[in-house]
């Protein structure tokens, strides 16, 4: 009987030891992952610096993979989470439209993770679910460090995207991109919530990507309702 105890608790002892190593290489595996993946999404530590004028398209583009490079990011083809309006070109003899541009559809495909690791989204339509991970404490600046949110001084939780909830551009009229990101003087543009928190609880208050218009497009105008100028950017691979 006693040898028997004796054996018994050997082997308690033995599998204890099996899942205490397990649970530890788990961990360490799981801290080696984090550490090993790159980032491919984050928030704009600052904006260019004129407001809503990014340089258009292009010029937004170059301040991600400025931004992401500085970090010490080896990927270079980085895209800013943009929309564009459709316009009408006026100019020439006869008026021509210029389509717009979709944001979702300059990102990629994903996946994408941020500073520190952590699973953003899958995918395109899993970043326009509610199952992406974009929150205060997962939506980071390019250097790991969390964007300041609704309840911080200063708020800087208004994120321009000119985009609707499933990030296409806007066709409610008037403009909603700062003239296509070139103005710092005219108009206005769609912002979204990165810390998913506004005035209410309304849907569009919540979301990351399309909640409210700003006061205009100038460096002075964009904190009047709680932004900065920044921007989403997104690894687009190669």
């Amino acid at each position: 009987m006693g040898n028997n105890k004796k054996s018994l608790a050997s082997k308690t002892v033995a599998v204890g030891a099996a899942l205490g190593l397990a649970v530890v290489s788990y961990g360490m595996s799981a801290s080696v992952w984090a550490q090993d993946s790159e980032m491919t999404f984050f928030i704009t530590s600052a904006g260019p610096g004129n407001g809503g004028d990014l340089g258009g398209l292009e010029g937004a583009d170059a301040h991600c993979t400025k931004l992401a490079a500085a970090a010490g990011s080896k990927l270079e083809n980085w895209k800013a989470y943009l929309s564009v309006s459709a316009m009408i070109d006026r100019s020439g003899d006869s008026p021509k439209v210029i389509p717009g541009v979709d944001a979702r559809d300059r990102i990629g495909s994903g996946p994408w993770s941020n500073a520190k690791g952590v699973l953003i989204a899958n995918d395109v339509d899993g970043l326009h679910s509610d199952g992406n991970a974009i929150n205060k404490e997962n939506g980071l600046d390019e250097n790991g460090n969390t964007v300041n949110a609704r309840g911080d001084k200063p708020n800087r939780h208004d994120i321009l995207t000119g985009s609707t909830p499933q990030g296409q551009y806007s066709t409610a009229g008037g403009d909603t991109t700062c003239s296509g990101w070139t103005s710092s003087d005219k108009g206005s543009a769609i912002v979204g919530h990165h810390d998913l928190a506004g005035l209410s609880n309304d849907r569009h208050m919540v979301s990351w990507n399309s909640a409210h218009g700003t006061a205009g497009c100038s460096a002075d105008a964009l904190p009047r309702t709680g932004g900065d100028g920044l921007f989403y950017c997104f690894y687009a691979g190669e």
